[in-house]
């Protein structure tokens, strides 16, 4: 991506909005987690923003991140966010029983005052929730309602730059149509109620029309529309790719790459998880998981490269399971069984059982999205950002040839945050000068 000359300090005290459609299990335990951090209660654990270090070229760590690039502070972010259930995040987090109360109640007065906008719902795209806290009227209608909360919440508490970071639930399965294919059509099928017009393209095109970039957390087709990439490249907004790399993925996109390094063989990968959150309700639907499995198959092909070697990855039996257990909450399992083949063909097994706790991975991607989103467009990053593909199950690219290697992404990162540093330095030196 081009990167602008200067990219200038930011003013102290100069106000973020970072704004959730969605505000459940990962909104909560991530405005939360800000506020621990701020009274020195917690540590930003899993936060590349506030703990990582700049990786040099030789593989060595540089300076922190913090110490080099213009981030917003924690100190410095305002939340807002819609639901389609009232309650504030305080009540919201309990309800999510991700963190404990002991770890909620200090934060009690912080997360009361947060309290979620009405939100833009429909059943049709979600059908395992509901809620009384939803928009009326067309979907133009909803649109513009969006671009009304979103400039009222700016100016209301003074912000001079909003993020979106969608950490809504992931809607029924849908391909780009024609409503989806240039913006004049996408905003024709607005005024007509198009039915293949899903809430989560609406909050993503009321985000870009109010230039402000949108992170998609769920493997919901949002900001990916041909029409909305064509929205964000005029206005000027940056753009990622989809559903927050957490969990099972996480460790696909770590193993995979071995066996490829090592040239060893695999004939199968057998996934299957038991997850008992509001998202894993969802996801009990087929037509929602049908979203989520496509985001999950599409991560081995890339690593692998079968063309490259059809001896080896040519023929796999690739196979990924969700099921809802409600017992377990927020704290998701995921089991792997990889057979894998080596010398002579000869067969071996790696079994994986990872217990997580899915908001937890999650939370600070949400966060670090939100920093690196804020500083990309003000360094002149307009759609997608390929240099966050590192934190997407599903990452966009402008060339439709994504990355999907862990290590890979991690490499294309910190070389992008080198860019933004060299300019962030530059910058700094002419304002002394």
């Amino acid at each position: 991506m081009k990167v602008v000359s200067g990219l200038k300090p930011l003013p102290k005290g100069e106000k973020l909005a970072v704004l959730m459609p969605g505000m459940g299990a990962v909104a909560t335990t991530a405005i939360a987690g800000v506020h621990a951090v701020k009274k020195k209660l917690a540590a930003p654990v899993g936060s590349l923003t506030q703990l990582g270090h700049l990786m040099e070229p030789d593989g060595r760590h540089g300076p922190q991140l913090r110490d080099i690039l213009p981030l917003a502070s924690f100190d410095d972010l305002v939340f807002g966010g819609w639901d389609p259930i009232p309650d504030d995040v305080y009540a919201a987090a309990l309800r999510a029983k991700v963190l404990r109360r002991e770890h909620l109640d200090p934060l009690k007065d912080e997360l009361q005052a947060i309290r979620p906008m009405p939100a833009v719902f429909d059943k049709n795209w979600v059908r395992r929730l509901d809620g009384p806290n939803v928009k009326k009227g067309t979907l133009r209608e909803k649109a513009e309602a969006l671009q009304a909360d979103i400039k009222g919440f700016l100016e209301k508490h003074r912000c001079a730059r909003g993020v979106m970071v969608w950490t809504g639930s992931t809607e029924v399965y849908v391909q780009a149509g024609p409503a989806h294919q240039s913006i004049k059509a996408f905003e024709a099928a607005l005024d007509k109620n198009d039915a293949t017009i899903a809430p989560s393209m609406i909050y993503a095109y009321a985000a870009i029309k109010c230039g402000i970039p949108f992170m998609n957390g769920a493997p919901n087709l949002s900001q990916d529309t041909p029409a909305l990439q064509e929205l964000a490249e005029r206005e000027g907004v940056a753009t990622g790719g989809k559903d927050f790399k957490t969990g099972q993925t996480l460790m696909k996109t770590t193993i995979a790459p071995m066996l490829h390094a090592r040239l060893l063989g695999l004939e199968g990968w057998f996934s299957t998880n038991i997850l008992g959150n509001r998202d894993g309700e969802v996801l009990d639907d087929a037509a929602s998981f049908k979203t989520k499995e496509v985001s999950k198959l599409s991560v081995l092909d890339s690593i692998l490269i079968p063309k490259q070697h059809p001896e080896l990855y040519g023929d796999i039996d690739h196979k990924v399971t969700i099921h809802y257990y409600p017992p377990r909450g927020d704290n998701k399992e995921g089991w792997d069984a990889i057979d894998i083949f080596g010398w002579l063909g000869y067969p071996m097994h790696i079994k994986v059982n990872f217990q997580c706790r899915d908001s937890i991975l999650a939370a600070p991607l949400a966060m670090d999205l939100a920093l690196l989103a804020d500083l990309g467009q003000r360094a002149g990053g307009k759609g997608p950002q390929e240099w966050l593909s590192f934190f997407f199950k599903s990452p966009v690219t402008a060339s439709g040839k994504p990355v999907h290697d862990l290590f890979q992404q991690q490499a294309i990162l910190h070389a992008q945050l080198a860019k933004f540093a060299e300019a962030a330095a530059a910058a700094a030196k002419s304002a002394v000068g």
